[in-house]
């Protein structure tokens, strides 16, 4: 029986045994580099340096050719000159191998010369039915057998995977999420796409159990309609988004001779992205501070957005949201009154935006607020400050243990009501910030992401709910 892409795949991203063709003791060089990170990653599988110069590369016995090497071997990383390609992937069919990762660059994005290597390459990998990455790429993180292939430090396993037309976005991207509190069941820098491409990666994190999140980074598009199909059977079940370049002329000029990709029209884009049902970002950080959002929070019934701020941070968050056509439909007399019995006495009657500007809260009032706002029927999602550290006449120990018990609190509501709650960090607050990323609650230091992070929850709210 003839095997399905996804166990075709499964070569490259459950690889129980490597071969790094072109490793070296020098970590300066990319063979070197790759075979280090592997090692320091803890792959869960097998290494086999091949340098045909060695007989030791990293404590590891060396071998002259892959075809020597005498266990089975599923996976070859290629960090050797184009020019070798042809010959290096003809003994990699020979052996066996059924999956490979192509460091290599000056390909196709180089011109007529690198594009005839390119398609012989191509040319012996099919025949020999090995599907690979690349080439022109950085690697690929696969938390499903802990290898990291990449220049990248060591990764930390997490929900979101990203599919890169950049390798340096790579790292930048490993930064983000690491500061943000999460990490990555899959990073794949995809290089010049001419084996594999966007949309078989598109498909395989579709069914993949690990990715609860898909994000791409893109310049171009090999095969348009399939990945526009794909996609709408992927966004069923996981959110995709999409940070595409390419739209002024200087970054489609760029765009070529980095990946030989053809940008396209940006207009075009924006629409295939409205019928696939994937959110289109503009900014690489925005694509991970929503997808930490999209993983970790309910998605909403609705758009209908309670908000709660300090003075003007109120009003302005309740025109972004509008800007953004999410509603701030104003409380009902009988929820206003309710609000109020639990308020500051000197807090004038709520309505929405609440205002707590004139009033002292303590935290665990803060708590409660919320919940109560999070009960009314025809409020969907919360945007509202991070819970202030304010205790009166407490000692340290009893204010932080006040403090860890709002936050874990103010961490449960979201999954008690089925509602999603983002929060503006309010002032420097070490404690609830840290705690807030243990429980999950998205928090920003500006409005305007705390607002597009909403966005993203209630635009796949209304791709599911279309779908």
């Amino acid at each position: 029986m003839a095997e399905s892409l996804i166990e075709q795949m499964d070569y490259i991203f459950k690889p129980k045994s490597v071969a790094v063709i072109g490793a070296s003791n020098d970590v300066n060089k990319w063979g070197g580099k790759i075979l280090d990170r592997a090692i320091r990653a803890k792959f869960q599988g097998r290494l086999y340096p091949v340098n045909p110069k060695e007989k030791e590369i990293m404590n590891l016995p060396a071998y002259k050719d892959i075809r020597d090497i005498p266990d089975p071997v599923d996976l070859a990383v290629f960090t050797v000159p184009s020019s070798q390609m042809p010959a290096m992937m003809k003994n990699c069919v020979e052996k066996g191998v059924r999956g490979g990762v192509v460091i290599s660059a000056d390909f196709a994005e180089t011109g007529e010369q690198g594009r005839a290597l390119e398609e012989e390459t191509v040319r012996i990998a099919r025949e020999g039915h090995l599907r690979f990455v690349g080439p022109n790429g950085n690697g690929v993180w696969t938390s499903a057998v802990g290898l990291n292939i990449s220049p990248t430090e060591p990764r930390t396993p997490g929900p979101v995977g990203f599919i890169s037309q950049s390798g340096s976005f790579g790292g930048t991207a490993n930064r983000i999420a690491v500061a943000r509190g999460f990490g990555f069941s899959k990073f794949i820098s995809i290089g010049n796409q001419a084996d594999l491409t966007a949309t078989d990666y598109l498909e395989y994190l579709g069914q993949d159990d690990d990715t609860k999140v898909i994000c791409l980074y893109m310049e171009g598009f090999k095969d348009g309609p399939r990945f526009i199909e794909t996609a709408r059977r992927v966004v069923r079940e996981k959110p995709v988004l999409v940070l595409k370049s390419g739209s002024s002329s200087v970054g489609a000029r760029a765009t070529l001779s980095h990946t030989a990709s053809i940008a396209g029209s940006d207009a075009v884009f924006d629409g295939v992205c409205r019928q696939a049902g994937i959110i289109r970002v503009e900014q690489l950080e925005h694509l991970f501070i929503m997808a930490e959002a999209l993983f970790s929070q309910p998605i909403p019934r609705g758009k209908r957005i309670a908000v709660v701020g300090n003075g003007g941070q109120g009003v302005v968050s309740s025109d972004n949201l509008m800007k953004l056509g999410m509603e701030v439909p104003e409380f009902t007399a009988e929820d206003r009154r309710r609000l109020k019995s639990i308020l500051p006495s000197n807090m004038p009657i709520p309505g929405n935006p609440v205002d707590f500007a004139t009033g002292v809260f303590d935290t665990a009032g803060e708590i409660r607020m919320i919940d109560m706002l999070a009960s009314f029927d025809y409020i969907d999602a919360i945007l509202t400050s991070t819970p202030r550290e304010v205790s009166f006449k407490k000692t340290p120990e009893e204010k932080s243990r006040e403090i860890l018990d709002a936050a874990y609190e103010f961490g449960r509501i979201p999954h008690k009501y089925g509602k999603p709650i983002v929060t503006l960090s309010w002032l420097p607050q070490m404690r609830i910030d840290e705690i807030l990323k243990i429980v999950k609650i998205p928090n920003h230091e500006v409005i305007e992401d705390c607002v597009l992070t909403m966005s993203a929850l209630v635009r796949y709210g209304e791709i599911k709910r279309r779908r």
